[in-house]
């Protein structure tokens, strides 16, 4: 019992000590923002030049990638 009490106090003072992990978890945060920004400016309601743009341009990569793969 006591050995794993010391295994278990090591690793949490390892996870304290660790700072790689707030690097990612930064970088999930900053891309949550990103998406919500780009909903508030373009709208969920797939209408206007701007979505009709950017639905053609991944329509076009999509069948090129397609084409590429077959």
């Amino acid at each position: 019992m006591l050995k794993s009490y010391i295994r278990t106090t090591e690793a949490v003072k390892r996870l304290r000590a660790d700072t790689d992990g707030v690097v990612s978890f930064e970088y999930v945060i900053v891309a949550a923002c990103i998406v919500a920004a780009v909903a508030a400016a373009f709208g969920t309601g797939g209408a206007g030049p701007i979505v009709d743009s950017l639905t053609a341009a991944i329509t076009a990569i999509a069948a090129k990638v397609t084409s590429a793969v077959s």
